[in-house]
Formats: structure tokens, C-alpha cells, sequence
């Protein structure tokens, strides 16, 4: 009862950033907590317990939203209230991903490693699989990326339907990946400055730490409000079920808006896709 009563979603659309502190310290407690009880499972725990303190938020966020869009007139209107939430959504997200990428850095080897192994693992996965389209072309690596996307989005729409919230699994499964491909990326290529000294290491140590940073971003950031898009829209259709406005005026109007929804996200995954395989390889 203590972490998830930090925050409301009234309190998050007031003050949204604060979501971004909230996230990374529900990490970090959930981090700490799986190494000392269940050190052996730690890398899943891990994001178990830090969806766990994610769920309160996420299922009042839900609620609010689908209310929402019974007593709002106008599409544009909603849609400008789904923004908001979608914001402190996205800090929260983020908030997640840097102190998974933090703890994977600052961590030692012997710790980092066991903590984060089924992430590591997954990250060599689709980089084996993407490896091997590149060579064919960019379309080959577009298709395949942009579908994975779309499968991923699916799934949180289904699991928004199902339990709920459930899609909050799959984000913060999600942002513990990339976190440690983040984490990752600045071990690799921070060795490089491993021997400069004084203020040249410094900088480089910022330099490097902003690079990986923009590794992900810059495709990373719509992917994940894609799915936090879909995301909503699953879980607004569930709490009308709920709510037994099945068959009503109300869930008509309901399904256009979960509708619009899921267009604007797959839009958004399509061009995230794009960002991916011809943007951030010119910079990377």
C-alpha cells in the first residue's frame, strides 16, 4: 500500500514528471528486492514487482479515461484527455528504462549479469535476427520490424482487454529490455575512454552516456507511446464491459474512440519502423 499511494492519476496530469522519479524508484526498490529474496529469478521478479506498484496507477488511469469518453463530446477533445495520461504514462516508462540502465552500468559484473540475463538474452535474439535481414534489404528489415512491432501491440491490446491493465506487463517488460540495451551500449563504448584521465574522461563519460540515450529514442519514444496507445485503448473497452455499457450508446461511442485509437498507434509504429531502419543507422 505504500508505493502505489505516492500517486493518483489526478496528482500525475497535475504534476506529470513526478511520474518519472516515481518510476525510477519503483524499479530501483523492485531491483533490490528481487536480488535480495529471489536472486536466482531475479531478472523476471524484477519486473513483476516494479508492475506491481504499476498496477494501482494504471487501472485507476484506465477507469478515469473510459469515463472520459462517456461524459466528453468530441473526438479532438478526447483525444487531448487521453494526452495527458498518455504523458505521465510515457515519464513513468521512462523513468523505468534509466534506472534499469543505471543499475546495469553502476551494478558489478557479477551482479549486473545474473540481474538482467532473460533481457541480455532477448536483446541478442533480435539482433541476430535483424543481422540477418540486412544483408537482403532495407525493406526485408522494415517488414520485419514494423511486423514484430504490430505483433507487440496486439498483445498489449489483448492483454488491456483481458485483465485490465494487463498491458503494463508487456511495457515495463519492454522498457527493462531496452534499459539494458542502453546499459549495454555505454559499457561497450565508454571502454573506449577508458584510458584518458581528468576532464577529457568526464566528458567523454557524458558523451557516451547521451548517445545511448539517443540509440533508443529516437525510434524507441513513438514505439512505446504506440503501445501505451494501444495499450489504453484495450483497457478502456474493458472497463466498459465492466461497467456494463456493453450494447449501450455509450460503448458505441466508446469503440470509435478505442478505435481512433489503435489507428493513431499503428500509425505511430509504422513510423517508428522508418525511424529505425533509415534514420538511426545514419547516426549510429
Amino acid at each position: 500500500m505504500v508505493l502505489e499511494s505516492l500517486i493518483n492519476p489526478f496528482k500525475a496530469e497535475r504534476d506529470p514528471w513526478e511520474l518519472f522519479f516515481i518510476g525510477f524508484m519503483y524499479n530501483t526498490v523492485a531491483i533490490f528486492l528481487s536480488l535480495w529474496v529471489f536472486s536466482k529469478y531475479a531478472s523476471l521478479v524484477m519486473v513483476f514487482l516494479t508492475v506491481l506498484a504499476c498496477t494501482p496507477l494504471m487501472y485507476s488511469t484506465m477507469r478515469i479515461e473510459e469515463k472520459k469518453d462517456v461524459e466528453m463530446e468530441g473526438e479532438k477533445t478526447l483525444l487531448r484527455e487521453h494526452a495527458r495520461a498518455l504523458a505521465f504514462l510515457m515519464l513513468m516508462f521512462l523513468g523505468v528504462t534509466l534506472s534499469v540502465a543505471m543499475w546495469y552500468i553502476v551494478l558489478p559484473a557479477k551482479t549486473a549479469s545474473p540481474l538482467f540475463t532473460i533481457q541480455t538474452e532477448t536483446i541478442s535474439s533480435i539482433n541476430s535476427n535483424i543481422t540477418g535481414l540486412i544483408s537482403i534489404n532495407h525493406l526485408s528489415v522494415l517488414t520485419k520490424i514494423f511486423l514484430n512491432n504490430v505483433k507487440v501491440l496486439i498483445f498489449c491490446i489483448l492483454f488491456a482487454f483481458i485483465y485490465g491493465m494487463g498491458a503494463i506487463f508487456i511495457l515495463i517488460w519492454n522498457a527493462s529490455v531496452i534499459g539494458v540495451a542502453i546499459g549495454n551500449f555505454f559499457r561497450t563504448h565508454f571502454a573506449q575512454y577508458a584510458t584518458a584521465a581528468g576532464l577529457v574522461k568526464i566528458a567523454g563519460y557524458f558523451h557516451i552516456g547521451g548517445l545511448s540515450l539517443a540509440r533508443y529514442i529516437i525510434h524507441g519514444a513513438p514505439e512505446i507511446l504506440a503501445y501505451f496507445v494501444g495499450g489504453l485503448a484495450g483497457g478502456i473497452i474493458s472497463v466498459a464491459i465492466i461497467n456494463h455499457d456493453f450494447g449501450t450508446k455509450n460503448f458505441e461511442k466508446i469503440l470509435l474512440d478505442s478505435s481512433d485509437l489503435i489507428i493513431i498507434s499503428v500509425s505511430m509504429l509504422f513510423m517508428a519502423s522508418l525511424l529505425e531502419v533509415f534514420v538511426t543507422p545514419i547516426f549510429f
